[in-house]
């Protein structure tokens, strides 16, 4: 059973209408002011972007190349807010570790926010004060959750820490880059941020989309959920490590694409286990699998770019980022605003089609890739990822800042 949202009130003592505050429904679970922020965030965010691109609105990033402000905002601005509302919110029922609610998810969600108004405000603060606020969400995380992990029954939870710890030392690097105008060296953290971020994928979404498939597969009477297999799983994790190794050392081509040949192989053994393509009909698992689905297909154009030499190094991140990542963040989101305010399960209509325009977003901007054909093509696939998230905004905001139902039946 999954623990009620709801906070501990008794925790300290405090004024009234401090009490209110933090025991509103907005600070009783980590997934209410993340998914809320991240999808606010996201349209402005890609507003400005657009605009400066597009030579309609100064750059927002006067200390830095534009592309470097909007990859990092994409990845430690908008992406860490939605994985932070993930994981804080699965480690209580997963883990068995103590919700972080109240003051607590309020200061995490005010350092997030930190960041994100030191970015928009560059032109007026000091490259030095930005990286300071920017950097203190993910140390204060660690420092938050490594208590209960510590104390978990599994211990394999515990890898959530190096997890951040290396996202952290990649915000780190950019930082040092964005600081010594060493542009390259600032690419390398978002670089290295992006591989930290599938390893995270491949431990997480490796656990939850075999069991929701498996959940799903028993309730239609068409099958039981693949057994895990540890060596298969340890073998996933240690392919996209040995991958990102090489990428960042700037090993010879042959060798990345060695690895991520590796990547694609034991991959896509490992989703095939799962039987996925069993459940055209649930769209809630199916959005999962379309997700690794895109995972296959970056690791294969990682491969075919170190290779041939045709495929642009981008391809890849794009497939990830925008094919894989987004879908699995979409159709996370949905799940989780569900089931946590006793919601039943099942992909409303809109949804259907946020899920629709990403897979969409993600093809568009594959094609702009390899064809070049100008800024509004890139404009097109970056408003159909947009327009996604802000299907969910319209969808859920307003239940994000409600208390929950009563809890029901949820699969």
């Amino acid at each position: 059973m999954i623990p009620p949202d709801t906070p501990n009130r008794a925790a300290l003592p405090m004024s009234r209408p401090e009490a209110l505050f933090f025991s509103a429904p907005l600070w009783a679970s980590a997934f209410r002011p993340f998914y809320l922020l991240g999808a606010l965030y996201l349209p402005l965010l890609v507003t400005l972007w657009a605009s400066a691109l597009l030579g309609g609105w100064p750059s927002p990033s006067p200390a830095m190349p534009l592309w470097l402000w909007h990859g990092h905002e994409m990845i430690f601005g908008f992406s860490i807010a939605i994985i932070a509302g993930i994981v804080l919110t699965a480690l209580p029922s997963w883990a068995g570790t103590d919700e972080i609610h109240g003051r607590g998810l309020a200061l995490l969600a005010a350092l997030w926010l930190a960041g994100r108004i030191a970015f928009l405000a560059l032109p007026g603060l000091s490259a030095q004060l930005v990286a300071l606020a920017d950097l203190l969400l993910l140390p204060t995380l660690f420092l938050l959750v490594a208590p209960g992990l510590l104390r978990a029954s599994n211990p394999l939870y515990l890898l959530l820490l190096p997890i951040l710890a290396a996202l952290f030392c990649a915000n780190l690097v950019f930082h040092a880059g964005v600081l010594s105008a060493d542009y390259r060296l600032a690419a390398t953290g978002l670089r290295a941020a992006v591989y930290t971020i599938v390893v995270l994928y491949v431990l997480k979404g490796g656990v939850l989309t075999p069991i929701f498939t498996g959940n799903a597969l028993r309730e239609k009477g068409r099958g039981d959920q693949a057994p895990f297999r540890m060596e298969l799983d340890v073998a996933a994790v240690a392919v996209v490590i040995l991958l990102a190794t090489l990428d960042l050392a700037h090993a010879p081509a042959p060798w990345t694409g060695t690895a991520a040949l590796a990547c694609l192989a034991i991959h896509t053994w490992r989703v095939a286990r799962w039987k996925g393509w069993r459940l055209p009909d649930v769209p809630l698992v199916l959005v999962m699998h379309l997700g690794f689905a895109w995972l296959l297909a970056a690791f294969a154009l990682k491969a075919a770019s170190a290779f041939t030499g045709v495929v642009p190094e981008s391809a890849w991140v794009h497939a990830f980022t925008l094919g894989s990542l987004g879908m699995m963040m979409l159709g996370l989101m949905t799940r989780v605003s569900l089931r946590h305010t006793g919601r039943p399960l099942g992909l409303p209509p809109p949804m259907l089609i946020a899920c629709t325009l990403v897979f969409a977003a993600a093809l568009v901007r594959l094609a702009v890739t390899f064809h070049h054909p100008g800024h509004w093509a890139v404009m097109i696939a970056a408003t159909m990822w947009t327009a996604a998230f802000v299907i969910y905004l319209f969808l859920f905001g307003a239940i994000l800042l409600r208390p929950s139902l009563p809890r029901g039946r949820a699969t």
